[in-house]
């Protein structure tokens, strides 16, 4: 495979909002969903999330458990997995918090056409990966960050991003915990956005598992390949 194994973790509401039509984020799952997507994180060696989530929800992406962190530096790791932006025009900022928190690598991919001044203020914090004109290519990113030895990715959202990876082929898993909550909204993400699948085109998955998890119930699916 000349991409990394690829998987979506996400956390959604029984009516398949991620957030709300403010795009807040809401807490959809409890502490044992957040400590297996802290286990997932550990067990990766990138996670990569899309522009839209850093402005709107500013997230770390740091591995939160001590014990965690400390296995990953027994086995000569950083503490963190490699964290990544998608970010087509440069405008992550830069005191977020994925520059400001925790020790590790971090990366920025950009388009060619992100300003010049917006992706040299990010150079100072990050290593810049240009695929792309207008938007970030995701195949050429995949194929960079696999050369880059990364070889299990984990992607946190949102919903932009997923539709990305998921209609370019680049995804192999999805893990969905789905919440005991309605969040309604006609503008309000999903857990795949874009510009969606014609009736011939929908994209198949393979139920792995479920199980049951405090109030809502964890979806495992494997990804039909194309």
């Amino acid at each position: 495979m000349d991409r990394p194994f690829t998987f979506i973790s996400s956390a959604m509401s029984a009516d398949g909002k991620l957030s709300t039509k403010e795009r807040k984020q809401v807490r959809i799952s409890g502490s044992l969903d957040f400590d297996r997507v802290d286990e997932l994180r550990a067990t990766s060696d990138a996670v990569m999330v899309g522009i839209g989530t850093v402005l709107a929800d500013d997230p770390s992406l740091t591995v939160k458990s001590e014990e965690r962190r400390k296995t990953r530096k027994a086995a000569g790791l950083e503490e963190n997995p490699v964290r990544i932006v998608v970010d087509s025009k440069a405008r992550t900022p830069i005191d977020a918090d994925i520059f400001k928190k925790g020790e590790g690598r971090r990366i920025i991919a950009v388009s060619t056409s992100a300003p010049v001044e917006r992706v040299a203020a990010l150079k100072e914090k990050a290593v810049i990966i240009k695929a792309g004109t207008e938007r970030v290519d995701l195949h050429e990113l995949a194929g960079k960050l696999k050369e880059m030895g990364i070889d299990r990715l984990m992607i946190e959202g949102g919903a932009t991003l997923n539709w990305g990876m998921i209609s370019n082929g680049l995804v192999d898993e999805i893990y969905c915990f789905v919440g005991n909550l309605i969040i309604g909204g006609a503008t309000s993400p999903t857990l795949v956005d874009g510009i969606g699948f014609a009736e011939n085109e929908v994209m198949k998955l393979e139920l792995r598992s479920f199980e049951k998890m405090e109030d809502g119930v964890l979806l495992k699916w494997r990804v039909d390949s194309r």
